[in-house]
Protein backbone atom coordinates (compact mmCIF):
# COMPACT_ATOMS: atom_id res chain seq x y z
CA UNK A 1 0.00 0.00 0.00
CA UNK A 2 1.72 3.50 -1.16
CA UNK A 3 -0.51 6.24 -0.75
CA UNK A 4 -0.99 8.54 -3.41
CA UNK A 5 -1.96 12.15 -2.41
CA UNK A 6 -2.10 15.09 -4.85
CA UNK A 7 -3.38 18.73 -4.61
CA UNK A 8 -4.63 20.88 -7.15
CA UNK A 9 -5.69 24.43 -6.67
CA UNK A 10 -7.91 25.08 -9.21
CA UNK A 11 -9.00 28.84 -10.37
CA UNK A 12 -10.88 31.61 -9.99
CA UNK A 13 -12.09 30.37 -6.24
CA UNK A 14 -8.84 29.18 -5.27
CA UNK A 15 -10.41 25.73 -4.50
CA UNK A 16 -8.82 22.64 -3.38
CA UNK A 17 -8.83 19.43 -5.58
CA UNK A 18 -7.73 16.20 -4.20
CA UNK A 19 -6.45 12.77 -5.93
CA UNK A 20 -6.52 10.31 -3.20
CA UNK A 21 -4.89 6.63 -3.90
CA UNK A 22 -3.06 3.71 -3.53
CA UNK A 23 -0.42 3.45 -6.18
CA UNK A 24 0.06 -0.11 -5.45
CA UNK A 25 -3.49 -1.37 -5.75
CA UNK A 26 -3.68 1.46 -8.93
CA UNK A 27 -6.74 3.20 -7.93
CA UNK A 28 -7.63 6.46 -6.63
CA UNK A 29 -10.92 9.01 -6.10
CA UNK A 30 -11.07 12.27 -6.52
CA UNK A 31 -12.29 14.69 -3.88
CA UNK A 32 -14.12 18.12 -4.81
CA UNK A 33 -13.22 18.59 -8.95
CA UNK A 34 -13.53 22.26 -9.12
CA UNK A 35 -12.61 22.24 -12.07
CA UNK A 36 -8.85 21.26 -14.41
CA UNK A 37 -9.94 17.83 -15.59
CA UNK A 38 -7.94 17.42 -17.77
CA UNK A 39 -4.60 18.13 -15.71
CA UNK A 40 -6.69 15.56 -13.01
CA UNK A 41 -6.73 12.91 -15.25
CA UNK A 42 -2.85 13.61 -16.44
CA UNK A 43 -1.67 13.56 -12.77
CA UNK A 44 -3.42 10.47 -12.05
CA UNK A 45 -1.59 8.69 -14.93
CA UNK A 46 1.76 10.25 -14.12
CA UNK A 47 0.89 8.52 -10.07
CA UNK A 48 -0.29 5.42 -12.00
CA UNK A 49 -3.80 5.46 -10.62
CA UNK A 50 -7.11 4.83 -12.06
CA UNK A 51 -9.70 7.51 -11.18
CA UNK A 52 -12.49 4.47 -9.77
CA UNK A 53 -14.82 7.54 -8.69
CA UNK A 54 -15.77 11.34 -7.83
CA UNK A 55 -16.86 12.10 -4.27
CA UNK A 56 -17.88 15.68 -3.01
CA UNK A 57 -17.47 17.12 0.47
CA UNK A 58 -20.65 19.44 -0.74
CA UNK A 59 -22.62 20.83 -3.73
CA UNK A 60 -21.23 24.24 -4.16
CA UNK A 61 -20.51 25.40 -7.46
CA UNK A 62 -16.82 25.75 -6.79
CA UNK A 63 -16.65 21.99 -5.77
CA UNK A 64 -18.61 20.45 -8.31
CA UNK A 65 -17.36 22.66 -11.67
CA UNK A 66 -15.65 19.45 -12.87
CA UNK A 67 -17.43 16.85 -11.73
CA UNK A 68 -18.93 16.43 -15.57
CA UNK A 69 -15.92 17.03 -17.19
CA UNK A 70 -14.21 14.08 -15.57
CA UNK A 71 -17.38 11.55 -15.51
CA UNK A 72 -16.54 11.70 -19.15
CA UNK A 73 -12.77 11.47 -19.43
CA UNK A 74 -12.89 8.54 -16.28
CA UNK A 75 -16.99 7.06 -16.68
CA UNK A 76 -16.57 7.39 -12.38
CA UNK A 77 -19.30 7.68 -10.71
CA UNK A 78 -20.38 10.38 -8.29
CA UNK A 79 -20.98 10.19 -4.92
CA UNK A 80 -22.88 13.01 -2.96
CA UNK A 81 -24.44 13.00 0.21
CA UNK A 82 -28.40 13.08 -0.18
CA UNK A 83 -29.13 16.31 1.58
CA UNK A 84 -26.56 18.18 -0.76
CA UNK A 85 -29.16 16.66 -3.85
CA UNK A 86 -31.26 20.09 -3.92
CA UNK A 87 -28.22 22.34 -3.78
CA UNK A 88 -26.52 19.95 -6.84
CA UNK A 89 -29.53 21.01 -8.93
CA UNK A 90 -29.20 24.65 -8.13
CA UNK A 91 -25.93 24.57 -10.00
CA UNK A 92 -26.52 26.88 -12.51
CA UNK A 93 -28.35 29.59 -10.42
CA UNK A 94 -25.27 29.42 -8.64
CA UNK A 95 -23.02 29.87 -11.55
CA UNK A 96 -24.97 32.66 -12.78
CA UNK A 97 -24.62 34.15 -9.50
CA UNK A 98 -21.06 34.37 -9.81
CA UNK A 99 -20.40 35.78 -13.48
CA UNK A 100 -20.04 31.96 -14.59
CA UNK A 101 -20.79 30.70 -18.09
CA UNK A 102 -24.05 28.72 -18.39
CA UNK A 103 -23.31 25.56 -16.39
CA UNK A 104 -25.21 21.89 -16.48
CA UNK A 105 -25.70 20.06 -13.10
CA UNK A 106 -24.32 16.74 -13.00
CA UNK A 107 -26.14 14.08 -11.20
CA UNK A 108 -25.35 12.05 -8.51
CA UNK A 109 -24.86 8.23 -9.08
CA UNK A 110 -24.53 7.20 -5.58
CA UNK A 111 -25.59 8.32 -1.93
CA UNK A 112 -23.15 8.84 1.20
CA UNK A 113 -24.06 8.36 4.80
CA UNK A 114 -22.64 9.13 7.50
CA UNK A 115 -20.44 5.83 8.57
CA UNK A 116 -19.95 4.97 5.78
CA UNK A 117 -16.68 3.36 4.22
CA UNK A 118 -15.36 3.98 0.85
CA UNK A 119 -12.63 1.58 -0.42
CA UNK A 120 -9.55 3.07 -1.96
CA UNK A 121 -7.70 0.29 -2.74
CA UNK A 122 -5.76 -0.84 0.33
CA UNK A 123 -7.41 2.23 1.87
CA UNK A 124 -10.30 3.92 3.08
CA UNK A 125 -12.60 6.98 3.32
CA UNK A 126 -14.97 6.82 6.16
CA UNK A 127 -18.23 9.43 6.02
CA UNK A 128 -18.63 11.58 8.65
CA UNK A 129 -21.95 14.29 8.24
CA UNK A 130 -20.58 17.82 9.22
CA UNK A 131 -23.32 20.08 8.02
CA UNK A 132 -23.62 24.03 8.66
CA UNK A 133 -21.59 25.30 5.93
CA UNK A 134 -24.38 23.57 3.48
CA UNK A 135 -26.74 20.76 3.38
CA UNK A 136 -25.35 17.28 3.64
CA UNK A 137 -21.41 18.39 3.81
CA UNK A 138 -19.15 15.53 5.14
CA UNK A 139 -15.87 15.12 5.88
CA UNK A 140 -13.83 12.36 4.81
CA UNK A 141 -11.48 10.69 7.31
CA UNK A 142 -8.66 8.73 6.28
CA UNK A 143 -6.51 5.85 8.76
CA UNK A 144 -3.39 6.80 9.88
CA UNK A 145 -1.06 7.16 6.58
CA UNK A 146 2.26 8.26 5.82
CA UNK A 147 2.55 11.19 3.52
CA UNK A 148 5.64 13.60 2.76
CA UNK A 149 7.19 12.14 6.04
CA UNK A 150 4.40 12.46 8.14
CA UNK A 151 2.60 10.03 9.92
CA UNK A 152 -0.85 10.88 10.90
CA UNK A 153 -4.50 10.30 9.96
CA UNK A 154 -5.99 12.75 7.11
CA UNK A 155 -9.32 13.99 6.93
CA UNK A 156 -11.32 15.83 4.04
CA UNK A 157 -13.12 18.59 5.68
CA UNK A 158 -14.06 20.68 2.41
CA UNK A 159 -15.14 24.26 3.51
CA UNK A 160 -16.00 23.23 7.33
CA UNK A 161 -12.75 24.41 8.67
CA UNK A 162 -10.13 26.03 7.32
CA UNK A 163 -6.50 27.31 9.05
CA UNK A 164 -7.28 30.02 11.47
CA UNK A 165 -11.04 29.84 10.02
CA UNK A 166 -14.16 28.08 9.19
CA UNK A 167 -16.70 27.97 6.61
CA UNK A 168 -19.08 30.99 5.79
CA UNK A 169 -22.49 30.50 6.57
CA UNK A 170 -24.41 33.32 4.66
CA UNK A 171 -24.79 31.49 1.71
CA UNK A 172 -28.23 29.14 1.20
CA UNK A 173 -28.67 26.42 4.04
CA UNK A 174 -25.97 27.97 5.57
CA UNK A 175 -26.20 28.03 9.75
CA UNK A 176 -23.92 28.80 12.03
CA UNK A 177 -24.56 26.49 15.05
CA UNK A 178 -24.79 23.97 12.79
CA UNK A 179 -21.42 24.41 11.40
CA UNK A 180 -19.87 24.78 14.78
CA UNK A 181 -21.70 21.95 16.47
CA UNK A 182 -19.92 19.52 13.27
CA UNK A 183 -16.85 20.97 14.09
CA UNK A 184 -16.91 20.60 17.98
CA UNK A 185 -18.72 16.67 17.12
CA UNK A 186 -16.81 15.44 13.72
CA UNK A 187 -13.46 17.70 13.45
CA UNK A 188 -12.16 17.69 17.05
CA UNK A 189 -13.43 14.66 18.38
CA UNK A 190 -10.33 13.38 15.44
CA UNK A 191 -6.81 12.97 16.77
CA UNK A 192 -4.96 16.30 17.23
CA UNK A 193 -2.44 14.86 14.95
CA UNK A 194 -5.00 14.41 12.54
CA UNK A 195 -3.86 16.69 8.95
CA UNK A 196 -6.98 18.14 7.99
CA UNK A 197 -6.87 18.91 4.15
CA UNK A 198 -9.56 21.94 3.79
CA UNK A 199 -11.75 23.30 0.24
CA UNK A 200 -9.50 26.24 0.22
CA UNK A 201 -5.95 27.04 1.74
CA UNK A 202 -3.02 25.07 3.56
CA UNK A 203 -3.40 22.01 5.18
CA UNK A 204 -3.71 22.42 9.06
CA UNK A 205 -4.09 19.96 11.74
CA UNK A 206 -6.88 19.29 14.43
CA UNK A 207 -4.49 20.16 17.26
CA UNK A 208 -3.76 23.65 15.84
CA UNK A 209 -7.12 24.55 15.17
CA UNK A 210 -8.17 23.53 19.02
CA UNK A 211 -5.17 25.91 19.68
CA UNK A 212 -5.23 28.33 18.12
CA UNK A 213 -8.60 28.80 15.91
CA UNK A 214 -10.67 31.71 17.05
CA UNK A 215 -13.91 30.87 15.77
CA UNK A 216 -13.21 27.24 17.75
CA UNK A 217 -12.44 29.41 20.78
CA UNK A 218 -15.33 31.04 21.20
CA UNK A 219 -17.23 28.64 20.61
CA UNK A 220 -15.78 25.93 23.29
CA UNK A 221 -15.70 28.60 25.90
CA UNK A 222 -19.63 28.92 25.49
CA UNK A 223 -21.47 26.79 28.37
CA UNK A 224 -22.07 23.46 27.33
CA UNK A 225 -20.14 23.45 24.44
CA UNK A 226 -16.79 22.28 25.83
Amino acid sequence: MRPVLETLTVPPFGENTYLFGDADAGVAVVIDPGGRADEIVGVAARRGVAIHAIVNTHAHIDHIGGVADLQARTGAPFWLHPDAVPMLATAPLQAATFGMPPFEAPAADHLLAAGQTIAVGGLSLTVRHTPGHAPGHVTLVAPTLTLDGRTAPVAFCGDVIFMGSVGRTDLPGGDHATLMTSIAREILTLPDETVLYPGHGPATTVGRERRTNPFVLDWLRRPGTA
